[in-house]
């Protein structure tokens, strides 16, 4: 006798997933977060994979885990998913002191983060429509006149 499951908090289009207590500061893994919003996904992990910073394989990890669990769980196709949100929070944070000249000490925080991942699946359609919406308004002037 276990508990009844709760309801599902996301659209049946999208999945997510969480990885906690990375060891890196909330705003550097900001960074990397903001590498892979909006992009698909197999470009938001070619992106990861030759990143430089050293949380970008940790990040990778969570948008695989977040693939899997569209795939497996939600029966969503991995060929259509795009990273709709990657957001961070805060964790942690471990205190440490520092001998400093003097007989004195400082304070050295080591922070921790977490990351959310949710992935959602795109139809070519609606693909096709946010693309035409990146254009800018002087593209959109340039395409009346023609048309005029």
């Amino acid at each position: 006798m276990g508990k009844p499951s709760r309801e599902r908090s996301l659209p049946e289009n999208e999945a997510k997933a969480v990885a906690r207590n990375l060891r890196v500061s909330p705003q550097k893994l900001n960074l990397v977060a903001g590498l892979i919003r909006g992009k698909k996904v197999d470009a938001a992990l070619a992106d990861l994979e030759f990143s430089r910073k050293r949380i970008a394989q940790d990040v990778r990890k969570c948008v695989m885990s977040a693939v899997a669990n569209a795939e497996n769980n939600h029966q969503l196709s991995i060929d259509q998913l795009v990273v709709a949100e990657a957001y961070v929070g805060k964790n942690l944070v471990m205190k440490r002191f520092h001998a400093r000249g003097r007989g004195r000490a400082s304070m050295v925080h080591k922070p921790f983060s977490q990351i959310t991942v949710v992935v959602r699946e795109v139809a070519e359609d609606e693909e096709k429509k946010s693309k035409g919406r990146k254009r800018s308004k002087a593209a959109d002037a340039v395409q009346a006149k023609e048309a005029e």
